[in-house]
């Protein structure tokens, strides 16, 4: 759903511009509030994962393809103001770095991809957390259903925005009708891809699932062969090096499997074009679209320049992409994090 230049006039895309630089000064704010020494470090690892699978596109059906949007799974994952954050930091390396995504659509697709997605899943997410069971398995359940929600909400503020400000003369009516109903189909993989990371994080440390900080579930870890209690009184002398020896290693199996996803599984991603292109195309909203400004970047589209091999040319450009974001949303997160203990005094930053 990335929209480029030209889909949208100038006086839309400044609004949306300054909407979003808005949202993204309170999520920076809010971000303090989330990000303690558990979370600071998964939440650049967060937007790295959102990378590497943004760059996965499943078939949906008749010629269409979809992708993860990625914002439920960062607010659930690190909080909703830190995953505006995530899902931002990705849309501003795919622009600038992949000419994925205009420079004057920037605060559109900020608006659309992150804030949207991020605050429409959270809601959901938590008006189901505060009516099922408290267990882990709820919190893997809503977050199936906000993800599935978020994308064609999504869908739906690009049809208003292009209502408002859209380039060409295409009924609403029909833009509608394509963006939603392709959306719910793309919507069921974000979904499931949403609950099974959810899942895959909960089953190993389930402290660090903001979403699921609420179950007061104590933290179980394996060491040296057997289970320690992170919370017990016994086994206070091993538990803290224990969980900051399991949070990195969560981190650099992340990582890892980022890596792998983007340098070597995209290439058997899906080649057809995703749903809003799609639409665009069969609608006829692209017929303004601008050239991207970053359209000679050495690695736009996703492939390195003057690299004839396309499956080693796409591998290293995905590489790239996420070794950027993890240092670019780390090196953000590092700085809220900062704020934070000064803003805060020790005895409060407990949660």
């Amino acid at each position: 759903m990335h929209v480029p230049d030209g889909f949208i006039d100038a006086p839309t895309s400044a609004v949306t511009g300054v909407v979003a630089a808005g949202a993204l000064a309170v999520s920076l704010r809010g971000a303090r509030r989330e990000l303690d020494e558990r979370a600071a470090p998964l939440a650049g690892l967060v937007a790295a994962f959102i990378f590497a699978v943004q760059m996965l596109n499943f078939p949906v059906a008749a010629g269409t393809s979809g992708h993860l949007l990625g914002g439920a799974l960062a607010a659930v994952l690190v909080g909703p103001y830190t995953g505006v954050l995530c899902v931002s930091v990705v849309l501003l390396m795919q622009g600038v770095l992949f000419a994925d995504g205009g420079f004057t659509a920037l605060g559109v697709n900020v608006t659309d991809m992150a804030i949207t997605t991020t605050v429409v899943s959270y809601a959901v997410f938590r008006a189901l957390h505060a009516v099922l069971p408290r267990k882990r398995r709820s919190v893997t359940v809503a977050s199936f259903v906000a993800a599935l929600v978020s994308v064609p909400a999504a869908a739906a503020v690009f049809t208003l925005l292009y209502a408002i400000g859209g380039t060409t003369d295409v009924a609403i009516g029909k833009v509608a009708t394509a963006m939603i109903g392709v959306h719910l189909l793309i919507g069921l993989g974000e979904a499931a891809i949403t609950a099974l990371t959810v899942s895959a994080v909960i089953a190993v440390r389930p402290d660090l699932v903001y979403g699921a900080r609420g179950l007061r579930q104590r933290l179980t870890l394996r060491v040296h062969g057997a289970l320690v209690d992170a919370q017990a009184p016994a086994g206070a002398s091993t538990a803290p090096v224990a969980a900051r020896a399991s949070r990195r290693a969560l981190w650099v199996t992340g990582l890892a499997t980022s890596l792998v996803l983007a340098g070597f599984v995209s290439f058997y991603a899906s080649s057809n074009p995703d749903g809003l292109e799609k639409v665009a195309h069969d609608k006829g909203i692209d017929k303004k679209e601008e050239r991207h400004a970053a359209a000679g970047s050495p690695l736009a589209d996703y492939a390195v320049r003057n690299v004839s091999d396309a499956r080693l040319s796409g591998g290293l450009a995905g590489v790239t992409g996420v070794g950027v974001t993890v240092l670019a949303g780390s090196a953000v997160f590092r700085v809220v994090r900062r704020r934070r203990t000064g803003d805060v005094a020790p005895a409060d930053t407990g949660l």
